[in-house]
Parts: structure tokens; sequence; C-alpha cells
């Protein structure tokens, strides 16, 4: 069996809120395969964002044991927590988070410009995921001069254009329209069918449908919906 790219064994997060312990996660446990098309789906509340946070290295476990990619997440310091999230996860958010200063192409490269690849590649390679996500001829456009759809897709392309193991999709398509939304989500399996692996984070069930895979999770807990079991929670 292949190692998995994701593995959470027994994560539990909580936190203090008007005096009072909300326990966000609890003894959460989940693998997820190279490949894999996942939708973790749950209404406000239920601890999703609390889990795509620390998915994402964003933020640490209480307790338990965290594994991306072969490397002890919850054992690592602020700076190589850093690392990881800018070499191994590629972000989309519901809100894009362009530039708006930047051209398509510009904010694109960001990634790349962080790296420290030189000007002339940087601007080759952003182009090749610009026209990835059906782009390229947009590739000089602000992102006021774009719709909600092709700033989207601008996002996508930023995120993968590190060559990411992961894509992790907060709510990608929380502020678009239903037509455009699908759209997304459709550019989402093309990039699962080309090997991407994807991790969507949502409220929608009808989004969620769209993955190979759909976890749901309430009150801090996971329960498989739909695909192969993998992990220690208990299918409800």
């Amino acid at each position: 069996m292949t190692e998995p790219i994701i593995r959470m064994e027994n994560i539990t997060k909580s936190y203090s809120l008007g005096g009072e312990v909300v326990h966000a996660l609890r003894g959460v446990s989940l693998q997820i395969g190279k490949g894999d098309f996942l939708a973790i789906v749950g209404p406000s509340g239920s601890g999703k964002s609390t889990l795509m946070n620390i998915i994402g290295c964003l933020d640490r476990p209480d307790e338990g044991r965290y594994i991306l990619d072969g490397k002890e997440i919850d054992k690592m310091i602020d700076s190589e927590l850093a690392t990881v999230r800018n070499e191994k996860i590629g972000f989309v958010f519901q809100n894009f988070h362009l530039l708006a200063k930047l051209t398509a192409l510009e904010n694109v490269e960001l990634p790349l410009l962080y790296r420290g690849v030189k000007t002339k590649e940087r601007q080759k390679i952003a182009y090749e995921y610009l026209e990835k996500v059906g782009l390229k001829d947009r590739a000089r456009h602000l992102p006021n001069q774009l719709s909600g759809g092709q700033q989207q897709r601008v996002a996508i392309a930023r995120a993968l254009v590190g060559t990411p193991p992961i894509l992790l999709a907060d709510e990608p398509t929380g502020a678009l329209d239903s037509k455009t939304s699908k759209e997304i989500i459709q550019l989402m399996k093309q990039l699962n069918e080309q090997g991407h692996t994807i991790l969507l984070i949502t409220h929608d069930w009808e989004v969620a449908n769209e993955a190979k895979r759909i976890v749901r999770i309430q009150d801090g807990q996971l329960f498989e919906e739909r695909g192969d079991f993998v992990g220690n929670y208990s299918i409800h």
C-alpha cells in the first residue's frame, strides 16, 4: 500500500472562548492518498476551519500526530512550517486574495519570485499555468478587469505554479454564482485527473458531491460519507 500524502492521528484542538473551552477537534484521524480528491464538508462551527488550518500548517494541534508527505509536522518550529507551506501546499481561498495592482501573470509569478526564480523562467512557467486554467489570453489583465471565475482561475494557477503536491481549497466557490462554481469544480476535477491531490473544504453538499471522497465533519469529529474508508474514525 502506498504511503498516504497526509496522515493525521488522534488530532485534538481546543480554544478558550468567553471563559469556556471549545473542543474544535476531538481525536480526528484522517488519511489522504496521492492523487485523491477529497471534500471535507460541514456547517459553520463544525471544526472544518480549524482542521483546514492544521492541514495547511497555519496552526498546530494540541495533541496528536500529523505527517505530511513524509514529514512530521507537529514537531516542527515556525520557520520549518513556513517552508512546508511554501513547498508542499497550494492555497486557494474564497475571496481569491489576488494583489490588485499586479496583472494575472504577475500574481501567478509570485510564489516563484519568493523562491528566487529568474524573471524569464518564472514568466514562462506562469504563462504555462495560466494556459492550464484557460486564461493565457488574460495574462496582462488586472484583477478588476477579470470576472470572479477568472480571478479564481488565476488564484488556482498561482497555487499550482510552485508544483506543490497538495492543492488546499477553502470554500473556492463561495463567492461565485452557480454557473461559475460548476466551471471551477470542473477545472479541479480536470486537475485531479492530471494527478494533482486536491483537498476541498466546503459547506455546500452539491460542491462536495463532485469529489471522489467525502468526509463530513460535525462537532469536531469526522465521518466518512463516500469513498474508500481510511482512518480511525467511525462511519455513521
